[in-house]
């Protein structure tokens, strides 16, 4: 028997199937199994294709494959001699002194700009110890920066101040909107609490700051969430990749630990997608012995393609319950596929993932269980550059070609 996908994945069978079901039940008999015959048998057929679907483990619909550039990266690293006057303090402070790591990715201009987590060198020596600020690199090739002397985002004495401050501004995403606006996604950490905060630039120097993206949802009711990792789901338009309206809504996947969904109609104020008890429904979890195993956190802003929804996200891999292959407690990265018209339901997940620690920077410095923190993705020159943080340390590229991968 040959069974067939509908446009929106759905399983068919074909007519002739139930004429042999039906062959063995007659009259009366007949007429009263055939709804419980068809009912079981679509039931069956569905539970069988999802787990067909999410155990896929072919990669004809994944972006890539990739490949670190020989000899090239990391593409940037700390600068200690670099200062700027910060508006808190009101003094100078070397702001990218001990780690620069965990990027943002957009095109501009002709030309790829990188926004980077950049830790100076007060505070205290550990993950999350020190202020953060993003620095803004840019290039014509993707792979060599000319890096500006000062951060471009920061916190300041401004409304933002109370969740930014002392800890900064951290991990970024950012997309393009339609009119042209840089939409940005981050991190606000005062090491006391963090969310993801929403800000706009038209130049992507000066910024406008939107507070937490959750903030007027639902009546308030996640104003005190801690949350972070969030990226918006983009599409191809023009050889670039630019936010995506699905059913008219904008789509953002959120969450380490798990990864949920949100919509927005501006790309400012977002809404959390709830389950039927009110709680932001999961749509990726973590998996046993797998490099995911300890739990998912979003990667850059997923890709609409032919094939639906690329999300890449980044796994933890757990000391007990893990991918042997791999280090206790490091950072891999992979894909997940959701379906076009419902970002929420999940098509296929990779086995394995496509980028993991290997290279020496990788595997040693700040985070020393190693990371390839993927975060910055972009299309470029007919090639697809991946940025990503080493080891919460310094920053990368991996590249691929866009034809032969999923579009």
């Amino acid at each position: 028997m040959r069974t067939t996908l509908d446009q929106r994945g759905e399983l068919r069978l074909p007519s002739s199937f139930w004429d042999e079901c039906l062959k063995s039940i007659q009259g009366d008999a007949g007429r009263v199994l055939r709804p419980v015959l068809m009912l079981a048998i679509a039931c069956s057929a569905t539970a069988m294709l999802t787990s067909a679907q999410i155990a896929a483990t072919g990669s004809e619909w994944q972006i890539g494959p990739f490949v670190r550039p020989a000899g090239e990266n990391p593409i940037i690293q700390p600068r200690p001699e670099s200062t700027f006057v910060d508006p808190v303090l009101g003094k100078p402070v070397h702001w990218e002194a001990l780690h620069t790591f965990n990027p943002a990715a957009i095109v501009r201009s002709g030309r790829i700009f990188v926004l980077y987590r950049a830790e100076d060198n007060t505070g205290s020596n550990e993950i999350g110890g020190h202020t953060s600020r993003l620095g803004l690199a840019e290039s014509k090739d993707g792979v060599h920066f000319k890096r500006r002397p000062a951060p471009v985002f920061f916190p300041a004495d401004d409304s933002q101040k109370k969740r930014e401050w002392p800890g900064g501004v951290e991990d970024p995403r950012i997309v393009e909107s339609e009119d042209g606006t840089y939409v940005l996604a981050y991190t606000q950490w005062n090491r006391i609490t963090y969310s993801v905060g929403i800000a706009t630039s038209k130049d992507l120097i000066h910024w406008k700051k939107f507070g937490p993206a959750f903030q007027d949802a639902s009546g308030g009711k996640y104003a005190n969430l801690k949350y972070k990792s969030a990226g918006i789901v983009t599409r191809m338009q023009d050889g670039r990749l630019v936010a995506a309206q699905i059913n008219g809504k904008y789509w953002m996947y959120w969450g380490e630990g798990a990864i949920h969904l949100a919509t927005s109609t501006d790309l400012i104020h977002w809404t959390p997608v709830e389950d039927a008890a009110g709680e932001p429904i999961v749509v990726l979890s973590k998996r046993s012995g797998h490099f995911d195993s300890g739990f998912p956190e979003v990667g850059p802003p997923p890709v609409l393609t032919n094939r639906g929804i690329v999300v890449i996200y980044n796994g933890k891999n757990d000391p007990e319950d893990g991918d042997p292959d791999m280090g206790a407690n490091a950072y891999a990265a992979g894909q997940a596929l959701f379906r076009a018209d419902d970002p929420s339901k999940l098509i296929a997940r990779a086995e394995k993932p496509f980028l993991k620690p290997e290279l020496p920077f990788e595997k040693t410095g700040q985070y020393a269980a190693g990371t390839t923190f993927a975060e910055g993705l972009v299309a470029f020159k007919g090639k697809w550059f991946l940025y990503y943080g080493c080891a919460d340390s310094m920053v990368a590229v991996t590249i691929a070609s866009i034809q032969g991968s999923s579009q």
